[in-house]
């Protein structure tokens, strides 16, 4: 068993409160689900209760939360977590807000995936655009196939180098070399960047 060792207003949302139990921050919670179960400093409570409370009072506020944040420009089910818990939100909550926009079609990793890839491809290669959204939480596979799907990778390699070496000298062999490194860090594997730079001696000759 644990004990509620703080409640306090929140800063932006006079409505709710932060709940700190054993000393620590755990959650935050409507000021009236706080007031309906008289939770109080130096209640005794498990960390199972409060997320129950939690999930029956805010899983609606959550989820149009959620919506909100998705408005704008597409997300990831980890955002949307990531988003949710610095609302302080628990995990059945969480749980319960994807689910939810899984069912409504708000989600879908793989749709993400897709168009991520699509936008990225004209300025980086499939390497940076896979671990890209693999930090944004993306599955290894979903990841993979989305890459495989992307447009011409030489195309956009050789467009990007010449937008590097505008204005270049490109008789110094030190700009080269790194042009040739601007390609890798955008992502472009060994081989499509030295191709790139074939093309692009290839077209400075003729």
């Amino acid at each position: 068993m644990s004990e509620i060792t703080a409640i306090t207003p929140q800063k932006k949302d006079k409505s709710r409160c932060n709940l700190e139990v054993d000393g620590k921050f755990f959650c935050g919670m409507k000021r009236i689900t706080v007031m309906q179960y008289r939770l109080k400093v130096g209640t005794e409570v498990t960390a199972g209760q409060l997320s129950e409370m939690q999930l029956e009072s805010e899983k609606d506020t959550a989820f149009d939360k959620a919506l909100f944040h998705i408005s704008t420009s597409m997300k990831t089910e980890r955002e949307i977590r990531d988003f949710l818990k610095k609302k302080g939100y628990l995990a059945d909550v969480q749980d319960y807000v994807v689910e939810k926009m899984r069912q409504y079609r708000f989600l879908d990793d793989a749709a993400y995936a897709r168009a991520y890839a699509e936008s990225m491809a004209k300025k980086k290669g499939a390497r940076l655009i896979a671990m890209e959204l693999k930090r944004k939480g993306i599955s290894d596979e979903i990841a993979e196939e989305a890459v495989e799907g992307i447009s011409d990778g030489d195309k956009a390699a050789k467009d990007l180098l010449e937008r590097y070496l505008r204005n270049k000298d490109v008789t110094d062999r030190k700009v080269i070399q790194k042009a040739y490194a601007h390609l890798l860090s955008k992502g472009f594997d060994y081989e499509t960047a030295q191709r790139a730079l074939e093309a692009y001696r290839d077209g400075d000759e003729d």
